[in-house]
């Protein structure tokens, strides 16, 4: 027989989305208890954006130094590959959640480990190693589950056991050749990681360019600095078949040809972790991306008390716009209770900023920081816009940062509201400059005012004078 426990707040899954849900809860006044069957901090902390830009970091320091003179003659050699993994692993703390448990306890978080499933309306059963726990949720159930990597339906890839993300990420050896099939965010940081750590690295991607969300110039600028150092990009290019060999390569075959390599890293998409995780119990279908409003509730279940934040709700897959559903899911659970929610756009209540202002940075070698819309985005949404671009080189305070400073910026702007709506910076260290593009999106501040935002001489964030100038400010 279940043992019974009863909170206010229920959360599964306990990755940075799902303890933030559960802090605020806590802060705002209810109790809560979040659940986990793997590491407490989820897969950010452990496989994804943390151990991933650790493996970045030593590239991106190294060729910022080269592209210094005077600093680029003192540099003998290439990156240490053992001391590189070492600090990555320190980052991940070992893959021990240790830290990450007493968090939770000192936010007065109640942890139950083990898988969860739903089991009808406000209940959750967790099957703890002592035994089966059903957890009573007095207000509201949290899915925080995240996402997991697809095997795309090549044939002999799923058998050929193929590197993902996590195995990318966690390795403790860098393959002599590696393949990667997928040329968005996860491929292309991946790709660099591994090829400035000494892998011949091959990337493939079925469309017609890299980073395919992203404005064209970026994903030229991207591919250029790829093919650079030697990596072999191929786009436009499907696999036919892959097969892992008795002596333990793999061989990739093409329409013209075919490819040895020691792994391969599939990086082509996400999918939700709800296969097992009783959604039928509630009338949603197993397997699902959830579909929330902006106060993260699941719509279709009655009573309004399932919610759903982070990547599970495919609004966006992104590490801090899931914290950000988790404050808004969070707070407006306390605001519910008390008779205080507000719904209105930009409230508290309200994750407003997942249509309007969503930033990114990709930590390739040139980083890519944008948020906010694209040229075609805004486009397709109707409005009346105009797009400005600049050289990132031609700023004094680039130029000074690195010799032949390699980037493009591109400001979108609403002209018949006369705001930027988007913004995209490519360039050496060029994602620290999304903030200010976010602050200006989601304040809505018009040209003129943004006019007076002076920036500093002489750095790289002179590119707004530039761009406003280019504009005809």
């Amino acid at each position: 027989m279940a043992e019974n426990r009863q909170y206010d707040v229920v959360v599964i899954g306990a990755g940075s989305t799902g303890e933030n849900v559960a802090d605020r809860a806590v802060k705002g006044g209810l109790s809560a208890a979040i659940v986990e069957v793997e590491l407490v901090g989820g897969e950010c902390s452990y496989w994804a954006c943390m151990p991933s830009k650790a493996l970045l970091r030593p590239m991106s320091a190294l060729r910022a130094a080269q592209r210094v003179g005077g600093a680029r003659e003192a540099i003998r050699g290439d990156l240490d590959v053992e001391a590189v993994l070492a600090r990555r692993d320190q980052f991940t703390s070992n893959w021990d959640d240790s830290g990450q448990v007493s968090w939770v306890k000192n936010a007065h978080i109640e942890l139950v480990r083990g898988p969860a499933k739903l089991a009808g309306e406000r209940r959750v059963v967790v099957v703890t190693s002592d035994g089966p726990v059903s957890l009573l949720a007095n207000h509201a159930v949290v899915v925080a589950t995240g996402s997991a990597p697809v095997i795309p339906p090549v044939p002999g890839l799923a058998e050929a056991k193929p590197w993902t993300t996590r195995e990318a990420t966690s390795t403790k050896e860098v393959p002599p050749r590696l393949a990667v099939l997928g040329g968005g965010v996860a491929g292309c940081e991946l790709a660099q990681a591994f090829g400035s750590l000494g892998s011949h690295v091959t990337v493939f991607e079925v469309g017609e360019r890299l980073l395919a969300a992203s404005e064209p110039f970026a994903a030229k600028i991207v591919a250029e600095s790829m093919k650079k150092t030697g990596i072999d990009v191929r786009t436009g290019v499907a696999i036919k078949r892959v097969d892992r060999t008795s002596g333990g390569t793999v061989l990739v075959t093409l329409d013209d040809g075919e490819l040895v390599v020691d792994e391969i890293l599939v990086a082509a998409g996400r999918k939700p972790r709800t296969d097992d995780i009783g959604l039928e119990t509630v009338g949603l279908k197993p397997g699902s991306w959830l579909d929330v409003d902006d106060s993260l509730a699941v719509q279709g279940v009655e009573g309004g008390w399932l919610y759903a934040c982070g990547d599970v709700n495919h609004r966006v897959l992104l590490t801090h716009q899931g914290k950000y559903q988790a404050r808004v899911c969070g707070d407006g659970i306390a605001a519910r209770v008390k008779g205080q929610f507000d719904p209105a756009p930009w409230s508290k209540h309200s994750a407003t900023a997942d249509h309007r202002a969503v930033p990114s940075v990709i930590f390739t070698d040139p980083e890519v920081g944008s948020v906010g819309l694209t040229e075609t985005q805004a486009k397709n949404a109707g409005l009346n816009i105009r797009a400005v671009d600049y050289k990132m080189g031609d700023v004094s305070g680039a130029h000074l940062y690195a010799d032949d400073y390699n980037g493009q910026a591109r400001m979108i702007v609403d002209e018949d509201r006369h705001v930027v709506v988007g913004a995209t910076f490519v360039g050496p260290d060029a994602g620290e400059l999304v903030h200010a593009a976010t602050i200006a999106i989601v304040g809505e501040v018009p040209l003129e005012r943004l006019w007076h935002a002076v920036p500093s001489y002489p750095t790289i964030s002179e590119i707004w004078l530039r761009l406003l100038e280019a504009y005809g400010m």
